[in-house]
């Protein structure tokens, strides 16, 4: 039986802070001479808006989590590299299928009743129980949730699965009471456990906060908050500079220079698992031609691209892992561009350009639309004809899915779902995979995943992730661009803000705002 408490030991991921030698995470404490105003608020610039009415399945669930409503059982601390209690004090795997979290004592949503045993298992069962489920909670992966007494939660799970309590730190696995259930969509507001309280939001603009005055967790610092959804980074960047915004988030290279020398702006930057990524459709000619996917990845400069677009603040990529990470492949190296390479993979792979193929850049990320023009360029040299088109992501996201596009532009936090590879993995190259962008399916893959979700000893299941990304590489499924670095922007009255790569933790009850 394996028992995991305070003391649960870290399972590498840590490894991750050497990306750029900044570390996992970033922060911003109480100044000398700076006192926190318990009455004032903060405004937070967010880069996404929810979707799906708050669905907890949904990226909604995060906006919950940064914003200090949503709060799990477990949560994953990217400084110690290891998931911690939180709703829960202590787990232990009590069979080879069964996980048993004690859950913690004395809280109370916010709308008053009590957090027990019984509205845990009912919340997970919710998430279990949707139409799309969760990437890192469904029931591929749990077999069901229970109550087996007053305050122990019992997780049931159809094969071994080492990665329990990593996947109950997902955020898409926040707990919320009953009452938030009744409705014909869910409801957050009042019903989450955090130190802020939804009260009011202005659909796709924003969403207001007030502080929870009986949070479990200790006082909270802040009256509360305003969260922006602001996809225009340029945006972003512009609104913490003037003061209209306290803290943005994921701020473009373009905008680095200029406010690491604003008066009253710190720029903070962490090591994120990251990278920006050209996805390609392997569901649909040409891109179903392993020699056409090659091509297209000799046809890039990714040295210029980094220097260029990315101001130096990025790395080329060699993979979908970036190298210093304890799961990456040792055999891989950043591509160099080789035309002459790419034009001989072109004319193996049969192509002719009939017509111009398509990249979607996200807006969201302001230097994609730079992006794709050096991508159309380099293109452009090998006979391959490119068009651009800007999108919001959630716009593109159901044609992207449906396997009705060509390329596009976007990146992805490879520990967002949960805080180890096998996420990432799973739903983004197997088969079914449910954020399976590239329409990749391919057996040995399959076979590898399969193996490395049930393997318990760390350092095996990271060579046999090290594996499928060689794999991931060797087929050129898609061409990983840079490995970027997670930069927030917070203005120097906001009192002890710790940045959070993972982008899950924003507002915290420690978060403060020093008086006018």
């Amino acid at each position: 039986m394996r028992t995991f408490s305070r003391s649960t030991a870290a399972l590498g991921v840590a490894a991750l802070l050497s990306l750029t030698g900044c570390g996992l995470s970033g922060g911003q404490t109480a100044a000398t001479g700076k006192v926190a105003d318990t009455n004032q608020r903060i405004v937070v610039d967010n880069f996404r808006a929810p979707v799906a009415n708050w669905a907890l399945e949904s990226d909604a669930a995060y906006i919950l989590s940064l914003s200090g409503c949503l709060e799990t059982l477990t949560k994953y601390d990217s400084a110690q590299g290891k998931v911690v209690p939180f709703l829960a004090t202590e787990w232990k795997q009590v069979s080879p299928l069964e996980w048993d979290f004690t859950i913690r004592e004395g809280v109370k949503f916010q709308d008053g009743t009590d957090l027990t045993a019984e509205a845990v298992a009912a919340s997970l069962n919710a998430v279990l129980k949707a139409k799309v489920p969760a990437r890192a909670f469904n029931p591929g992966i749990v077999s069901a949730v229970q109550a087996t007494d007053a305050k122990t939660v019992r997780v049931t799970t159809p094969a071994d699965n080492p990665l329990v309590p990593f996947r109950l730190a997902s955020v898409n696995t926040g707990i919320l009471a009953p009452a938030a259930y009744e409705g014909a969509t869910l409801d957050p507001f009042g019903h989450c456990t955090g130190p802020f309280t939804p009260v009011s939001e202005k659909a796709k603009q924003s969403l207001t906060l007030d502080r929870n005055e009986n949070y479990w967790g200790g006082k909270v610092q802040l009256a509360g908050a305003e969260v922006r959804f602001i996809t225009n980074g340029a945006t972003r960047a512009a609104q913490v500079q003037t003061g209209e915004a306290d803290i943005s988030l994921s701020i473009p290279a373009s905008a680095l220079s200029t406010l690491e020398g604003a008066p009253d702006v710190s720029v903070l930057k962490a090591d994120s698992p990251r990278t920006a990524t050209l996805y390609m459709n392997n569901g649909r000619a040409p891109f179903n031609s392993v020699d056409f996917r090659k091509a297209l990845r000799s046809a890039l400069n990714l040295e210029a691209l980094a220097a260029s677009v990315y101001e130096g603040a990025a790395l080329p990529a060699a993979g979908p892992f970036a190298p210093s990470e304890p799961w990456a492949s040792s055999e891989t190296n950043p591509p160099k561009q080789n035309v002459e390479e790419a034009k001989k993979l072109l004319a193996a792979a049969g192509y002719t350009a009939d017509k111009p193929l398509e990249i979607i850049a996200i807006v969201e990320r302001t230097e994609f639309a730079d992006v794709a023009t050096v991508i159309q360029d380099n293109l452009k040299d090998i006979g391959v004809p490119v068009s651009i088109q800007a999108k919001e992501y959630a716009s593109a996201e159901p044609d992207v899915l449906a396997g009705n596009y060509d390329m596009i532009l976007s990146q992805r936090n490879r520990l967002i779902d949960i805080a180890d590879p096998i996420g990432f993995l799973t739903a983004d190259y197997t088969c079914k995979g449910t954020y399976n962008l590239s329409h990749f399916c391919n057996e040995e893959y399959e076979a590898i995943i399969s193996e490395a979700a049930r393997t318990s000893n760390t350092e095996d299941r990271y060579k046999l992730y090290a594996k499928a990304g060689q794999l991931l590489n060797d087929q050129a499924v898609n061409l990983w661009l840079v490995n970027e670095q997670a930069t927030d922007a917070v203005r120097s009255n906001v009192l002890s803000y710790v940045q959070d790569p993972l982008s899950r933790y924003v507002l915290t009850a420690q978060t403060a705002k020093a008086g006018s």
